[in-house]
Formats: C-alpha cells, sequence, structure tokens
C-alpha cells in the first residue's frame, strides 16, 4: 500500500510514521470492540450497583497506579530515540523502578482506602488490594516505550489485540457460569498481567533478551529527576479524570457509580486515536525540531488540525449515537447513560488537543509546564464536583469534567514560553487555521 504525499513530510519517512499509526489504531480499534462488547455484556449481567463496586476498585487504586509509573513511559521513549545504544540499561533501570514502585503502593492504596472509606464500606478491601497489583504488572508495560522507539506498533497491536481477547473470553465465561462479583474483580488484575506478559513474550521472540537488562543507580537518579514532573503530572492527570467517579460515588452512590461508569468507558475508549497518533509522530516532530524548526512548527499546527476534525466528528457522531446505545445495548436500569454521555463525550476535543500539545512540552523540555495545567484541570474538576454533582446529579459530574478537561488544555496560554501553542490550538479548536488552508487550495 502507497500513502498519499503530504507536504512538509519526507514521503519515506511519512510511509514509515502512518504505516506504525495505522497498526496502533488497529491495535486499538480491535481492543476497543472487544473491550466495549464484554463490558457491555458485563454491566448488564452484574446491574448498576455491581458494576458500581466493580468499577470503584479499579477507580481508587489509578491514582497509586499512576504514582508507580514515576512518568518513565514517554521520558523512556524520548531516551531510546536520542541513545539507542543504552537499550539495556535504560530499560533495566526503568523496570526495576517501576517494579519496586509496584510493590509499594499496594500498602499505600490499602491504608489510603481504609483511612478515605472507613472499615465499614460496602466495598471490601481485597477488592483494593486486588486492583492495586496492576501496578506491579504494569512494570513490564516499559517495552511499550522500546518499541514506540522502534516505530514497531505492529507489535503492540498484536500483544493489545490478543491480551484483550483472552480477557473478554475470560469474562464471558464467567457470566456463563453465573459467577459472584469478586471473580470480576480479579479480571481487573488479569487483564493488566496478560499485556506485560504479553510485551514480555514479543520482545523476546524479536530476539532481545531481558537478561541483559542492566540497572544503574546514577541513571536511575537522573531519570527521576527528570522525569518526577511528569510522574505528578500523570498523578494529577488521574485526580481530573477520574475524581468524578469517585464523588459520584460519594454523593450518589454505587448504583449512580455504575451508571457513569459506562459513560466513561464510552467517552474514554475513544482516547486510543491521539494516543496512537502521537505515539507514531513523535519521533518525526522530535526529528524536525531538530533539523527545520519551520517544519517543526508546522507538524504541530497540522497535529493541532487533525485532533480537532477527528474529535469533533467522534463528539457530533455520539452525540446522536447515545439514545440509541443505551436503548437497544443496555438494560433499562442503565438509560440514564444517554443524556450524561451526550455531554461527556465533548471533554474528548480538549483530551485530543491537550495530548497533541503534550508531545510539544515533552519535546521542548517544558515537563513542569504539563504538570501546572493538569494541577489546574484536577483543582476545577474537584472544585465543580462537590458543588455540581449534589445539585444535578451524574449531569453535574459530566460538565465539571468537561470544564475542567478544558481549562487543563488551554492552561499554557498562561505562560509565555508556551503561550504561542495555545494560541495555535484556539485556532484549531474555532476551525481557523483549517478554514486558512481549505482557502489557500
Amino acid at each position: 500500500m502507497k500513502f498519499p504525499v503530504v507536504p512538509g513530510f519526507d514521503q519515506q519517512a511519512f510511509n514509515k510514521y502512518l504505516k506504525n499509526t495505522g497498526w496502533l489504531f488497529l491495535a486499538r480499534v480491535g481492543s476497543l470492540i472487544i473491550k466495549i462488547l464484554a463490558g457491555i455484556a458485563v454491566a448488564n449481567y452484574l446491574g448498576r450497583a455491581n458494576n458500581g463496586l466493580l468499577n470503584y476498585p479499579l477507580v481508587f487504586v489509578t491514582f497509586f497506579i499512576a504514582i508507580a509509573a514515576l512518568g518513565l513511559d514517554g521520558f523512556i521513549t524520548r531516551e531510546l530515540l536520542a541513545a539507542p545504544a543504552n537499550k539495556n540499561k535504560l530499560l533495566g533501570t526503568a523496570f526495576r523502578m517501576r517494579f519496586l514502585a509496584g510493590i509499594i503502593i499496594i500498602p499505600l492504596a490499602a491504608a489510603a482506602f481504609l483511612l478515605f472509606k472507613g472499615n465499614d464500606s460496602e466495598i471490601p478491601i481485597s477488592y483494593i488490594l486486588i486492583a492495586s497489583g496492576i501496578g506491579l504488572a504494569q512494570s513490564l508495560n516499559i517495552i511499550d516505550s522500546y518499541f514506540q522507539s522502534q516505530v514497531q506498533g505492529k507489535y503492540v497491536m498484536m500483544v493489545q489485540v490478543a491480551a484483550n481477547l483472552l480477557s473478554a473470553a475470560l469474562k464471558l465465561i464467567l457470566i456463563a457460569i453465573s459467577a459472584p462479583l469478586y471473580w470480576f474483580i480479579w479480571t481487573l488484575l488479569v487483564d493488566a498481567v496478560l499485556i506485560g506478559v504479553g510485551y514480555l513474550i514479543v520482545y523476546k521472540l524479536r530476539s532481545n533478551k531481558v537478561s541483559e537488562w542492566q540497572f544503574e543507580g546514577n541513571l536511575a537518579l537522573n531519570l527521576l529527576k527528570h522525569s518526577w514532573p511528569l510522574a505528578f503530572s500523570a498523578i494529577l492527570v488521574t485526580v481530573y479524570m477520574k475524581i468524578g467517579q469517585l464523588m459520584v460515588e460519594s454523593f450518589l452512590g454505587v448504583a449512580a457509580l455504575g451508571v457513569y461508569s459506562t459513560v466513561v468507558n464510552w467517552s474514554e475508549s475513544w482516547y486510543f486515536i491521539p494516543v496512537a497518533i502521537v505515539s507514531s509522530i513523535f519521533p518525526a516532530i522530535m526529528n524536525a525540531r531538530r533539523d527545520d524548526p519551520l517544519r517543526y512548527q508546522k507538524r504541530l499546527r497540522d497535529l493541532y488540525d487533525l485532533m480537532m476534525v477527528i474529535s469533533l466528528t467522534i463528539a457530533i457522531f455520539m452525540t446522536f449515537a447515545s439514545p440509541y446505545i443505551y436503548t437497544y445495548f443496555y438494560a433499562a436500569e442503565f438509560a440514564e447513560g444517554a443524556k450524561i454521555l451526550s455531554i461527556h463525550i465533548w471533554a474528548g476535543v480538549f483530551v485530543f488537543l491537550g495530548s497533541a500539545s503534550g508531545q510539544y512540552l515533552i519535546a521542548e523540555g517544558y515537563t513542569k509546564y504539563s504538570l501546572y495545567r493538569t494541577g489546574a484541570g484536577a483543582v476545577v474538576n474537584v472544585v465543580l464536583g462537590f458543588l455540581w454533582i449534589p445539585l444535578y446529579g451524574l449531569q453535574g459530574a459530566a460538565f465539571a469534567t468537561l470544564i475542567a478537561y478544558f481549562s487543563a488544555t488551554f492552561f499554557i496560554l498562561v505562560f509565555p514560553k508556551t503561550r504561542r501553542q495555545g494560541i495555535l490550538m484556539l485556532k484549531s479548536l474555532f476551525l481557523i487555521s483549517l478554514i486558512q488552508k481549505i482557502a489557500k487550495r
């Protein structure tokens, strides 16, 4: 297959990066379809209340899983691009750092849950302990950074699709045998284990040896020194992306969370698109920054326009499709989700733009600004959630999330060094730059 010539891109390089994006899209689309079908089946089987009980442990431990990641994934990709000869030291050091962090977060998550919910919670502590093991299993996901640095998205596809097929099959078996909720809690951890083991298998099949990984103390300190803003940023991202669900459970109960979780799953299922695009284009952006500043800015501008077109198309489609989704696929007790989804889906517009500008911040070394803007989004979501969820229920949670995502994405307008990128994103948001391109043709 030959891809069309795109002005401003070297054709050979463009074919390489677009092909990798295509593999990532196949992986995410396959995973999306599998997860949606399995998720609908599980939700209908468990019902509102039990679906809320299933989702709460995962949402709660997400904050700790973000801590265990240490902000290393994207940073290791950048380091592997800059110094591929250091592969074994980078992967070995990053893996051991993440593995140790994964062990530490298990008791931390349990202690935080007991402090936050108490012993009389209807959610057993065992659910939190099982889900917190995800951080440990995800230490192997550092291999993903290696594949991204090599522009080998097809291996990511193979792992994710295979793991999600096995996971979906397991959930359907549990439904068929009328398994209790407890066994579905275990599938949260099994999902992470399947992906981690899959990465390990494919890495070895590509003639790589984990036995050659090396841990280097000085390198670990250097990685922490540069990645801690990304780590804090990731933690804050989970706050402003997940805190709404925790507040829904606190103010409205687990049954409401059961409905709201289906909405969030539909909205966030599309977020694979910006991740796939920016993961594949990031090497091209870094190369352009090094070789041609004008091309570098053009690629960023084109990336913002692309994100806007895709996200706007999804938001409009899902707004009209949401009533049919909840009518034909979900039990009647989930019907309220249709109206909430038509609001929540628009937050994706700002997620897409934020993902694109996040690559600019990494490329320029402005990791502290990632921390600032996600912090702003977290504060907005918490404040508006406390004000609106008790008054407006699930609609209040959805609107709080929408405004929080907007605030986080465009907070870079506050800083002189990043203001130009914020203005470029505003032009994309209001379709100004896209209209200008069309007018020039």
